[in-house]
């Protein structure tokens, strides 16, 4: 399982980048010697919340690690609505379909909690890629997670009432070993504005906080600020409009 660094990794100054790739999903079974090559022209990012890591029309050259915080990708509609399309989370890549198909940036990337990037260029990758076949399969089965849980999105917004796009974001939080019969209580901690997650999940904020408050009335959940309780998990799970 990968752990994330500590926040307080964030300051320091010379980071051990090898190590911090060779820890990472993707890279983890690497030889020293490949981590040697790609950790070669690797560039880490500090960024503050708020901060733009890219723009929607930069040149993709490469692609990003999150290590520590949280990033969203997002786009502006024409009428000047912000849509948000991903929220990557650390030990997620992001960026490597656009540099495998060589395009611009068909989102923006701004960091919502202070965060931390590590930069590989494409060149790199690529030079890899044609000595690890481990690598390329890798990346394949990272390309074909994200895909999944882009349909799986899609699904939602088009067949799913909000209450339960809510609830399947709020049972996603929850990490897999608390899914157990045994552990019946949970508590969230919103990392993330209520307004990012309601465009996360294709409503407005005003949706979005009626609907935790209809969970509240049902018992479902109890919202204390950014913390949510969750009474009973398999409650929340068999719920059913």
């Amino acid at each position: 399982m990968f752990l994330p660094p500590d926040r307080a990794m964030l300051q320091k100054s010379k980071p051990d980048v090898k190590a911090l790739l060779a820890g990472q999903p993707l890279f983890n079974t690497l030889s020293p010697e490949e981590i040697e090559r790609i950790t070669h022209n690797v560039r880490d990012f500090r960024l503050k919340k708020g901060e733009v890591l890219f723009n929607k029309g930069d040149e993709c050259k490469g692609l990003h690690v999150l290590l520590v915080g949280l990033v969203k990708l997002f786009f502006i509609s024409p009428h000047g609505h912000e849509k948000v399309v991903e929220i990557i989370r650390p030990g997620q890549m992001f960026g490597e379909a656009l540099m495998f198909l060589e395009r611009l940036y068909v989102v923006s990337a701004q960091a919502l909690a202070d965060s931390w990037v590590l930069y590989l260029p494409k060149s790199t990758i690529f030079e890899e890629l044609e000595r690890s076949p481990v690598l390329g399969r890798k990346m394949l089965a990272s390309l074909s997670m994200r895909l999944h849980q882009l349909i799986s999105d899609i699904e939602d917004y088009s067949l799913h009432s909000g209450k339960k796009r809510v609830i399947g974001y709020l049972l996603r939080e929850v990490p897999n070993e608390s899914l157990s019969p045994e552990n019946y209580v949970r508590d969230i901690h919103f990392s993330i504005s209520k307004n990012v997650i309601a465009s996360y999940l294709s409503m407005t904020q005003e949706h979005f906080s009626r609907i935790l408050h209809e969970l509240m009335e049902l018992g479902l959940i109890v919202v204390q600020g950014r913390e949510i309780h969750i009474p009973d998990i398999r409650k929340l799970q068999q719920y059913e409009d």
